[in-house]
Parts: C-alpha cells; sequence; structure tokens
C-alpha cells in the first residue's frame, strides 16, 4: 500500500512538473514570438498623409514606397522599431547617458563619465540649430516610431519582457529627434578617439624615455602606398602627470564602446575604364565591433512618383534610429566610408586658483569655471545621483568622474570637435540627394564628426575621393601628449578649411583605395593625424586591383574576402631559417614553410603563426617596457605587424638584447625563443598534433547581445547569442576579422558589412551584414546572414520595384488613420 500510495504520488509530481514545464515552454513561445512584426496586410499609422507601401524581400530588406518625404521616414521609423526597437532603445540611453536608468547602478560610471562630457548637451545644442526641413524629418521619422510604440505596448521585444521579470521597469518615452542626434555623438566617440595613443604614449615615455619612443611609434612604412610625415614626440608632462594618466587609461578603457585596434575599414573604387561594364565599381566594408544584433540595417527608401518634393530614391545601410541611408546608393551616385582617424580630442591640463577652485589659469589671468549640474536617474534609487560637471574654455574638466584624478591638483579638461556644433545629420540627408560630384562634395562639407574617407562612384563614369571632418589647427603640438592649458600656446586657432580637405576626382590609375591608411604626403599643408594604419590592406587591395585589366562584381567580392597575410609573408621567413631541436617545433615550421599564408578556418598555419608573433612581441618588449604595457601593446592592430616586420630587418637592434640576462640575446635568440614558446602553448592547448591547430579552432566569432548576452546566466544567453563559429582572416588582411590575443584569437572586430555597388546596373550591387535584419530571438531573419557573411557570400540589391515585387517575402500597407 505504501509503495503504490508513493507511485502515485511520484506519478503526480512528475505529470505536475511537466505541466509546468509545458506552460513555461508555452509562455516562453508566446512572449519571444509574440513581437514579430506584421509584415502582410494593412496597418493604420496616424499621422501619415498617404497610402505608403512596404515591401519586404526574401533577406527580410524592407523596400519602402511613399509619395512624400514625410510619409517615407515616418514609414522608416516605424519599420526601425518593427524589427529593433530594444537596440533602439538601448542606443538612445547610451547617447544621452541614462543607461542606469535601465541597467541600475552598474552602468553609473558609464552615465557619469556621458553626462560629464556632455554627449547629451552637445546632442542638444545641434538639435537647436537644426534647419526647420532637417528638423521635419526627424520629427516625421520620431512620429513613426512613436506610432509603433502605441500599437505595440504589450508586444514589445522579448528583452522587455525579461529585464521585467527580473524586477527592472523604466518608463518607455516617446522616441524624440534628440534620440537620434545622440547617436550621432556616440558613432564619433567610437571613431573619432585617440585617448589610447596618448595615454600609452605617456607610459612608454616614463618607461624608456622620449627619445626612444619614436623606436615604438613608427614612421609610415615608406614600401606602402602613402608616405606620411614622420610624428614628433613632445616634451612629456610632468612624472605626477604620467602617473596619473595611468590610472585614468586603465579606467577610460571600460568605457570605450569602439572595436580595438583592428577597427577601419576599406573602400575602394574602380573607374569604368578598369571595369567589364564600363562603368565605376565601387566597395566598401567598415570594420566594427562584434555584437548582436548588427549595428547595421539594410533599408531602401523610394519617392513614387519622384518630384522636386520628393526625390529620394536610395538604398543601403542605415542606422536604427536614425532615417536616412549611411552608406549605399540613389539612382545616380554610390558612396562608400572608412574612419578618417583624424585628431580631434586633446588633453589640457589645467591650475586651479588655490583660493577660488571654480577659476583656472589663462595666459596670467583667473578665468571663471563654468558649472552644470547634471541628475542620473538609477533604477532601484528613490533619488536621482547629482553630478557637478566643471567646463573651462578648453570643455569639461574629468577629474571628478575618474577616481584616480581626484588626488591630484592638476586639472584635466577635454576638448573634442563633436562637444562643438555638429551638422552631420544635414549633410547625411543632403547626401542621400545628391546627383553628382557636385552636389555630393557640397553635402560632404557638413559631415564634421567623425571624419571619413568617402569614395564616389556615378552613373556618368566618374569617381572620386573626399576627406571630410572639422580638423582643429593647433597653434603648437600633434596631440600626441595632454598639454598645458594655462599657457595660451596650444590652443586651437581655427579648422582645417573644407577645400583644403584631400579630395580626388577622376585619378588616371582607375582607381581609389583608403584602408585608413595615410591619407597625406608630407607636403600637406596642415596636420591631420600623427598615427594611421600602417597599409598592409592597402596594399593587397591595391596589389589585388592591378592584377587584370578588367574587373568585376566577382572580383571586388574575392577581395574583399582576401585572408592573404602580408605581414606573415614578410616575417616568417625569418622561423624557416633556423634550426630546432624539438620535434614538435620543426613540425609546426614545416607547416609554415607549406603555409599559403592565408587565413582560413581549416589551415594551421595562421595559428602558429600569430601565436608566434605573440611571444615574439612579448619577448622584445616585456624587459624594457614592463608586463603591463606589453599587454596593452599586445592588443593587436597593424603597428604590431610593421613593428615586427621593421625591427626584424635590424639583427643588432637593441630590442633583441634580454635585459634580464646576463648575455646578449640576437634576434635570432629571440626568435628561436618565441617560436618555441608559441609551440608550447599551442601543444597545451590543442593537443600534441600540429596539423590539428587549425585556425578554426581558436580564431571565432560569437555574436554577443549588447545587455543580457553577458548576463552570466546561460540559458539567457544562449536565447540571444549565436556561436562560436569558426572564422576566417585576420588582423592586417583584407577581410580584417581582428581579435584579442590575450583571449586566444577570440574574433573581437570584423567587416560589420559588405557592400558592392555596380553603377552600370544598381541591381547587380551586393550586400551583406553580420547577423540578419531582425533584432527579435528566434525571427527567420534575426541570425541568418550568419553562414552568408562568414562565407563570404551577398545577397543582391533588386533596385526596380518589379524586381522587389519577384523576391518579395510580404506586402505592408500603411494606411492614414
Amino acid at each position: 500500500m505504501l509503495l503504490r500510495w508513493l507511485l502515485r504520488i511520484g506519478i503526480g509530481l512528475a505529470l505536475l512538473l511537466i505541466l509546468l514545464a509545458a506552460g513555461s515552454a508555452l509562455w516562453f513561445y508566446q512572449a519571444s514570438r509574440r513581437p514579430f512584426p506584421q509584415i502582410q496586410g494593412t496597418i493604420s499609422l496616424p499621422g501619415l498623409r498617404a497610402p505608403v507601401t512596404v515591401i519586404r524581400d526574401r533577406w527580410g530588406v524592407p523596400h519602402i514606397y511613399a509619395s512624400n518625404l514625410h510619409d517615407l521616414f515616418m514609414a522608416q521609423g516605424f519599420i526601425h522599431a518593427q524589427d529593433r526597437f530594444w537596440q533602439m532603445e538601448f542606443w538612445r540611453h547610451i547617447g544621452t547617458g541614462r543607461l542606469s536608468e535601465m541597467l541600475g547602478k552598474t552602468t553609473l560610471n558609464q552615465d557619469r563619465f556621458i553626462r560629464t562630457l556632455g554627449w547629451n548637451r552637445a546632442a542638444q545644442q545641434d538639435l537647436e540649430a537644426l534647419e526647420p526641413e532637417v528638423r521635419t524629418v526627424l520629427e516625421a521619422y520620431a512620429a513613426g516610431v512613436n506610432a509603433y510604440l502605441e500599437q505595440n505596448r504589450d508586444r514589445l521585444p522579448l528583452e522587455f519582457t525579461l529585464f521585467r521579470l527580473f524586477g527592472r521597469r523604466w518608463e518607455i518615452e516617446p522616441w524624440q529627434p534628440l534620440h537620434t542626434v545622440a547617436w550621432a555623438k556616440v558613432m564619433a566617440w567610437d571613431l573619432g578617439g585617440n585617448w589610447d595613443d596618448e595615454l600609452l604614449n605617456a607610459r612608454i615615455v616614463e618607461k624608456i624615455g622620449p627619445d626612444r619612443l619614436g623606436e615604438l611609434v613608427l614612421p609610415y612604412p615608406a614600401d606602402r602606398p602613402v608616405i606620411v610625415p614622420t610624428s614628433v614626440v613632445e616634451t612629456p608632462p610632468p612624472e605626477d602627470a604620467i602617473r596619473t594618466l595611468l590610472d585614468l587609461g586603465r579606467e577610460l578603457e571600460r568605457l570605450t564602446m569602439g572595436a580595438g585596434p583592428d577597427s577601419g575599414s576599406n573602400n575602394w573604387v574602380v573607374a569604368g575604364s578598369r571595369s567589364i561594364t564600363g562603368k565605376p565599381l565601387l566597395a566598401n566594408d567598415p570594420h566594427l565591433s562584434i555584437q548582436m544584433p548588427s549595428i547595421w540595417y539594410e533599408v531602401a527608401l523610394h519617392c513614387e512618383p519622384v518630384t522636386p518634393e520628393c526625390p529620394l530614391q536610395v538604398a543601403g545601410a542605415s542606422f536604427p534610429g536614425v532615417p536616412g541611408v549611411v552608406i549605399g546608393h540613389n539612382d545616380r551616385i554610390a558612396w562608400g566610408v572608412t574612419n578618417l582617424g583624424p585628431d580631434v580630442q586633446d588633453l589640457y591640463m589645467e591650475r586651479a586658483n588655490p583660493d577660488n577652485p571654480l577659476e583656472v589659469e589663462f595666459q596670467g589671468r583667473w578665468e571663471p569655471v563654468r558649472v552644470i549640474t547634471e541628475e542620473i536617474r538609477v533604477a532601484g534609487q528613490a533619488e536621482p545621483v547629482r553630478l557637478s560637471v566643471r567646463v573651462t574654455r578648453h570643455g569639461p574638466v574629468i577629474n571628478d568622474v575618474v577616481e584616480a584624478l581626484t588626488r591630484t591638483q592638476t586639472l584635466y579638461a577635454f576638448r573634442w570637435t563633436a562637444l562643438e556644433p555638429s551638422r552631420i545629420v544635414h549633410a547625411l540627408l543632403r547626401l542621400n540627394q545628391a546627383r553628382n560630384w557636385e552636389e555630393f562634395h557640397e553635402a560632404l562639407k557638413d559631415w564634421d564628426v567623425p571624419g571619413q574617407n568617402f569614395v564616389y562612384a556615378d552613373v556618368d563614369g566618374h569617381i572620386g575621393y573626399q576627406a571630410t571632418g572639422r580638423v582643429p589647427i593647433r597653434a603648437k603640438g600633434n596631440g600626441l601628449l595632454p598639454v598645458p592649458g594655462w599657457t595660451g600656446k596650444y590652443e586651437w586657432t581655427g579648422y582645417v578649411p573644407y577645400e583644403e580637405m584631400p579630395r580626388r576626382l577622376d585619378p588616371p590609375e582607375g582607381f581609389l583605395v583608403t584602408a585608413n591608411n595615410a591619407v597625406v604626403d608630407p607636403s600637406y599643408p596642415h596636420f591631420l593625424a600623427a598615427v594611421w594604419d600602417y597599409g598592409d590592406r592597402a596594399q593587397r587591395i591595391t596589389d589585388l586591383l592591378r592584377t587584370k585589366e578588367r574587373l568585376s562584381v566577382d572580383d571586388m567580392a574575392a577581395i574583399q574576402n582576401d585572408t592573404f597575410s602580408l605581414a606573415a609573408q614578410a616575417i616568417v621567413p625569418y622561423v624557416l631559417n633556423l634550426t630546432f631541436e624539438d620535434p614538435l617545433a620543426r613540425q609546426a615550421q614545416e607547416i609554415l614553410r607549406a603555409w599559403d599564408f592565408r587565413a582560413v578556418p581549416d589551415s594551421a598555419g595562421p595559428t602558429i603563426f600569430e601565436t608566434f608573433l605573440k611571444h615574439l612581441l612579448h619577448e622584445a618588449w616585456a624587459d624594457e617596457l614592463g608586463e603591463e604595457i606589453v599587454r596593452e601593446l599586445l592588443t593587436g592592430g597593424s603597428h604590431n605587424r610593421y613593428w615586427a616586420r621593421w625591427a626584424l630587418a635590424q639583427p643588432d637592434l637593441s630590442w633583441w638584447d634580454d635585459h634580464r640576462t646576463p648575455q646578449r640575446e640576437t634576434r635570432d635568440d629571440i626568435v628561436r625563443r618565441a617560436f618555441e614558446q608559441g609551440v608550447a602553448e599551442l601543444r597545451a592547448r590543442l593537443g600534441d598534433d600540429p596539423r590539428a591547430w587549425t585556425w578554426g579552432k581558436v580564431h571565432t566569432a560569437t555574436f554577443t547581445h549588447g545587455t543580457l548576452g553577458q548576463s552570466g546566466i546561460r540559458p539567457i544567453e544562449a536565447i540571444f547569442n549565436r556561436g562560436p563559429y569558426p572564422a576566417p582572416g585576420t588582423s592586417a588582411a583584407v577581410n580584417n576579422i581582428g581579435f584579442n590575443v590575450q583571449k586566444g584569437f577570440a574574433v573581437r572586430s570584423l567587416p560589420s558589412l559588405r557592400f558592392i555597388a555596380s553603377t552600370a546596373n544598381w541591381s547587380d550591387s551586393r550586400f551583406i551584414h553580420t547577423t540578419g535584419q531582425s533584432g527579435l530571438p528566434y525571427h527567420p531573419h534575426y541570425d541568418d546572414f550568419i553562414p552568408m557573411w562568414l562565407n563570404g557570400n551577398y545577397h543582391p540589391m533588386p533596385w526596380a520595384r518589379e524586381e522587389v515585387e519577384r523576391v518579395a517575402e510580404g506586402v505592408l500597407i500603411l494606411q492614414p488613420r
């Protein structure tokens, strides 16, 4: 009887658990699918002036057709919100320094820093200065986002549901034009900083002195496409300031949102004289941090009919939260961007009045410091955090938000062009409507921050290049190190005039290439930057473009996906010339001897090379610079590869001698030691067979959700993250898929999209970004681009409406209410 009774209890409990599990599964299924957008039928939107048609193609790309610009941009706002509203919500809180309202005190330091710099204040001043027609566009876009919110309060993305389960609730406000403008500040910060260079230089100077800094911060190589002036090393600040900056560097590294040294981009354009179509081809792939969902959202915007009042026809990559297209083509021109990397940030050391902390010295006189009070709301706290921001003539004082600086009497003011009035939104909208080189050039006059390299192609056969950005002219110095703010000797005296920024039209060689390499030669009269990418990607692209007299779209795709390492080609021979006693080292050496220098997942060559290079640089630097600085130098980028190439060509270079040993080491001693260390590391990590040390085992891409993807709760992370996947490419290859050496070569940056435009027939253009159009987990378009992107594939960009209709997945009519 007792056994039977226990059996019944057990069966009952099992059935109850099954029912609970089934109920939970059903709830989760509904919660995750409820936000999926309607893509068929009709939706009424208040504020529309006429019907709008949205045709989503089978890749999830919306093609929006409207009879007026108001409705076109309103529909874009609605569609962006349908697919990516959580991303937009998160981004607007970053841009305005309000992350703590969502995430609590864990992000309070980030908010304090952003509010001190004043991204929110700068965005507000930009908004107030907008022309009426630009503000009208932003208001129409905001109306579309708000129409989505009004209709979907109970169908918001899964992230909102999960945060509420965790007890986090915040007010979901109406979208405002300010939120769009603030995103421009985020991207300006991401693409416009030279903090790492300044701070690392200061730390290196402390270790080895200013005279030897030039042995690490090398001039641009003479054998790469463009030569730049050699960097000038300034006198370093006092030792106490340097020590303070060491702490500042560690604090600020947590706050940056960039992708590290491998962030950059490629773009190039080929004239019709070198194209099989007889018309120009243009290619672009911006390199940004790996994330989920993609930073980009593909869209096509069509006025139908095209009229002087509604002239827009444009397709390409947009930012969720921003109207228009950032990279793409209209019916007349195509364009692509890479980061110019001008030095637009300076740290000024300020002397405070010992009798009045709200005054600082300037040229022998005391000047008042402006004080702004910011209030930061924090989830879980009843009272806001109040922050007093001091602002000098040079910018906001950052001492109060960096703990290390609270202990110094010297104030540090941060000057940055993005904190000054900007017209980038105006530039973007004009760019979308440009019809020729002259209108393109004029539109980019207002592309003030971040500075970019634009390449251009048009249907009339012209190709061109235009550098953009508000670049300061300094009375003295080159921005490599912090400067005294009280002397007046280091002031910004103006900005490089736009008409004097570098540009080219229809070059005789028939192509233009930019890959974050040096823009100007020594004859250029203005200082743009002290440090550039060291040119391997630019050289490789140039070499590949020269291999054929006539190039096709397929050739452009092959170049974008090229994984050949010029650095490995130059460095590996120094390993092959040595002999090793260890049989495993000899096996690894033979793998390198047979390697074709391409970084593909099933090859062991790149794994052996990259591990060796890490140890080579460590052994060359650690004895003089110390482990902490070396860890930061080993984060990657083209600098390390060029430094190794430069140093290996000098067998007696002092850096080869290890000061920790009594004997004097030679180059070959350090190469041998580094290679043996690398082999030992790989044996411990991947086993005794070097053939199994394939690149795809260590160079993996995990697309991680910006908030819940790093929650530490594996079931939650599994909902939102995708990967890891074996990834091709490597640092400084054209397929520049960068990694963090300290984390075993896991991918941290990548070509965030690949775009190829054919001006002969826009429908022959191709596109792909990293993840998928949707930001909603389990939606078919959440991750469908990942295998295409990994394999170097693209989807076509149908242009004519009848072509779009042939590949339609859904047709949605937006009706005025």
